[in-house]
Formats: structure tokens, sequence, C-alpha cells
């Protein structure tokens, strides 16, 4: 069995567990409806079945706390987003640095990983701010945590990173250094299928 095929099998799901998966998906998608008024359960059940490195890459994002729900549909690419709509950033993603240059820089005490590690290792992307504000329009959401979101190249170059919460009634945007983490700051993705 070739690398590549051995990757491939581990992305892959059980009949059991696309099922099950499915059914949480469904199950959170007829709860939310204010998150994708006028979109079709049916449609996007299809999408996720005809694609199963994509339910792969949900599954991933539902067992490390997640929630993943459908917040949007791109007309032109015919694609539904998801985002992680769990009320605190997901607990299976926090006490993680920005990416692995910060990672490797610490001189102690570093962290497993890195959010941009953990997103691509798991198929899905960061949330951008636009994103991350728009995700904040529909709910309320890191009101106790805080989640990194994708970095612009000169701040990063600088040694930066930035990430966002919400507090007060109103969402913020922050920067740290790419090389902090703590236990209330993870990060939240997102999945076109």
């Amino acid at each position: 069995m070739t690398e590549e095929n051995k990757i491939r099998n581990q992305m892959d799901l059980s009949q059991e567990q696309r099922e099950e998966l499915l059914g949480v998906l469904k199950n959170r998608f007829e709860k939310n409806l204010h998150r994708h008024e006028d979109m079709d359960w049916a449609k996007v059940e299809e999408k996720l079945k005809a694609n199963s490195k994509k339910l792969w890459s949900l599954n991933e994002m539902e067992i490390t706390g997640g929630e993943p729900d459908v917040v949007d549909y791109d007309e032109q690419k015919d694609e539904y987003i998801f985002y992680d709509c769990s009320v605190e950033s997901p607990k299976g993603r926090r006490s993680v640095c920005y990416d692995r240059e910060a990672l490797e820089s610490r001189k102690k005490h570093k962290p497993e990983t890195s959010a941009i590690e953990m997103a691509a290792a798991m198929g899905i992307e960061l949330l951008t701010e636009e994103q991350y504000r728009a995700l904040q329009k529909l709910e309320k959401f890191d009101l106790k945590t805080s989640s990194w979101v994708q970095t612009p190249a000169d701040i990063r170059k600088l040694g930066g990173a930035i990430f966002c919460d919400r507090r007060y009634d109103t969402v913020f945007m922050y920067h740290n250094g790419a090389d902090s983490y703590y236990a209330a700051r993870g990060f939240r993705g997102s999945l076109r299928v």
C-alpha cells in the first residue's frame, strides 16, 4: 500500500461514522435555521455524501469541539460554507500558538502544535477577521474564550498574529506574539463543500 493510500484510508470514515455525522449535522442544521435561511438540508446532504474527504474534515471539526454548521452558500461556485459554531472556541483546539515558525521560536514550554498546522491537517482554514465578524452577526460567540484568525503577512512578518473575541457586546480584534498560547484561545475553521 502506498503512503498516499494509507493517508487516504485514514481520511475515510466508516459507513457508521458517516451516518452518525450526517445525523448530527442534520440535527444542528434543523435547530439553527437562522444560520442558513432559505437553504435545503437535502441539497447540503447530497454534496456531503458526494465528497468523503470534506465529510472527514467536518468530522475532525466535530470531534475537536467545533460544532460545524452551514452559514453561507456561494452560488457562483455552488459550495456550502461551514464554520465552527461552538459557543466558545473549540476545546480540542486550544493552547496552540499561531504557526510552525512561532512554535519553533519558543525556547521552552512549547505547545504540541499550532493553529495553522492543525487546521491544515484537518483540511480546513482558519477564519479571516471578516468571516469571524460575519459569524458574530449570527449569534454571540467567544464570550469567555478567543480565537486565532488568519493574520496578514505584514503583521506575521513582524512576529505578530491576530485573534478575536466578543466582550461587552462588541467584537474585538487584538494582536499578540504569534508564539503565545493560552488555555482559553483556540481557532475556528471554515470548510467549503
